[in-house]
């Protein structure tokens, strides 16, 4: 039992209303006893009328360094995160200006918050039947902020159980991940689906240890639009996946000049080997994909031409951030894990080609593969 779990069921937290705490003890309780259920057992009802126009539309919302998604069909909506906590309300209007009224499924995919910040706005505006979130608590504000903007409405939690499909309207869902404990690593708790069988794969920040686990299960992963993990970072879309899922469309969600330097260089390489084409919301804003069930067409907000920015650009002369070894005269991404023992003295940040770096006499971290 987690210590959120034993501090609501002790009474030892009472920061929150009493009766938001009971309603929630009882749903948690659900929640994670409920264990492996089946997939009979799963599946909500769905409440709203069905339109007749047999589209499905996935929004690849442009929120800035992080993830939100929204897939509609036949009336019927699907959110997958919201992105940071200052996102919120973009979301929000968003949903509103697409004609949303109320979700049928919400997804957390993990407790990072820039994947689950603006989700409480997002319960706070309308109602949603079903929220799925991953079984691992985490003692953050916007954790806390989700779980209340829940239970203030009632809303019962469902495990995502792999395996387990979801209608949407027409279409339909099917949870593939988490499929094991991982531990305190949260971005391998993501929440993957498989959206439809004019398939869209979107697995949050699931890196290369749960999608090996995925390729694993024996579920079937081909898709035509996969959602890169983690934005692109180098620890997701590992080669095993990319094979397994063989897209022709890659998404990746990320900041305009994010400081983790997403998408990294790797990941590019991969995708272009791949013959993948990549659509990005840093270059072109939100991106809508429409699917008529045998085809898949492209629309963005920035007004680009798709066909320019999804061609498979060469990534050895990008400009990007590392951060600079002087004395090991070794070159990082931002986010690479060696990068907090540098100390101070011997550190520097660099903003160019990696070709310049080179030249310049330093190589790159083994770790990270800049």
């Amino acid at each position: 039992m987690t210590e959120r779990l034993t501090d609501l069921m002790t009474g030892r937290n009472f920061k929150h209303n009493a009766l938001r705490h009971l309603i929630f003890i009882t749903v948690l309780l659900l929640f994670f006893l409920a264990g492996c259920g089946s997939s009979d057992n799963a599946s909500p009802s769905s409440a709203v009328s069905a339109t007749a126009d047999g589209f499905l539309k996935v929004h690849f919302i442009d929120v800035g360094q992080g993830d939100s998604i929204l897939a509609e069909a036949d009336g019927h909506f699907l959110l997958i995160d919201a992105g940071e906590n200052d996102q919120g309300e973009t979301v929000v209007s968003y949903l509103k200006q697409a004609g949303v009224h109320k979700l049928d499924y919400v997804i957390g995919t993990h407790p990072h918050s820039d994947h689950i910040g603006g989700l409480d706005d997002v319960l706070n505006a309308f109602p949603a039947e079903t929220l799925i979130l991953p079984p691992k608590e985490h003692t953050t504000k916007t954790f806390e902020d989700v779980l209340d903007a829940a239970a203030a409405q009632n809303l019962k939690l469902t495990k995502p159980v792999p395996g387990t499909s979801y209608p949407l309207g027409d279409a339909q869902f099917t949870i593939l991940s988490p499929l094991k404990d991982y531990g305190d690593d949260l971005n391998n708790w993501s929440v993957g689906i498989r959206l439809n069988d004019t398939s869209f794969i979107m697995c949050g920040d699931a890196e290369e240890l749960a999608e090996t686990d995925m390729v694993n299960s024996g579920e079937v992963l081909s898709a035509d639009v996969l959602k890169a993990g983690h934005h692109g970072s180098s620890t997701s879309s590992c080669e095993a996946f990319l094979k397994k899922v063989s897209p022709p469309w890659a998404v990746i969600q990320c900041g305009k000049d994010n400081s983790y330097g997403h998408p990294h260089r790797e990941t590019l390489e991969k995708l272009q080997k791949n013959g993948i084409q990549i659509l990005r919301t840093d270059q072109l804003g939100t991106i809508i994909a429409s699917s008529d069930g045998s085809s898949v067409t492209w629309s963005s907000s920035s007004g680009k031409e798709l066909s320019d920015a999804s061609a498979p650009a060469d990534v050895s002369s990008e400009a990007a951030a590392y951060v600079l070894n002087s004395n090991t005269k070794k070159f990082h991404l931002p986010d690479c894990s060696s990068v907090s023992q540098i100390q101070d003295a011997n550190r520097e940040e660099f903003t160019g080609t990696r070709e310049e770096l080179i030249n310049q006499g330093f190589s790159p971290c083994g770790q990270c593969r800049p």
